[in-house]
């Protein structure tokens, strides 16, 4: 990873709530991403909250692109915007019995077997 000014967080950062296996084995972060997280995530976690004030123009930037999430420029930056939008975000759901337009029309074909001469003896 490239240089940051970026502080250390003074403990490694983990989500144990929504990322209870881990950032990379969850699958929606690289080895690096996860890596950014657990090294810095207790920092922007801090700065994002207001318990800690912005050291240096890395930590200022950071701090202005969680007002404005299109300003992100770093790894760091857009990794955090990502971590926010999976855990903070609603996760999709998609069920597979669920009642729909389509099992409906499928009640307008109905069968007579009454009518039916193929299947018959002869």
């Amino acid at each position: 990873m490239t240089e940051t000014q970026f502080r250390h967080g003074k403990k490694r950062f983990y989500d144990a709530v929504k990322f209870p296996r881990g950032f990379a084995k969850s699958g929606d972060f690289t080895l690096i991403e996860e890596d950014i997280l657990v090294t810095y995530g207790e920092t922007m976690l801090a700065l994002e909250r207001g318990d800690i004030t912005p050291e240096n123009a890395e930590e200022k930037h950071f701090t202005k692109v969680i007002v404005n999430p299109s300003k992100a420029k770093s790894k760091l930056e857009h990794t955090w915007l990502k971590y926010v939008r999976l855990a903070r975000g609603r996760r999709a759901f998609h069920t597979l019995n669920s009642k729909s337009k389509f099992h409906e029309a499928a009640k307008d074909y109905d069968y007579d077997m009454e009518n039916d001469d193929v299947l018959e003896p002869a």
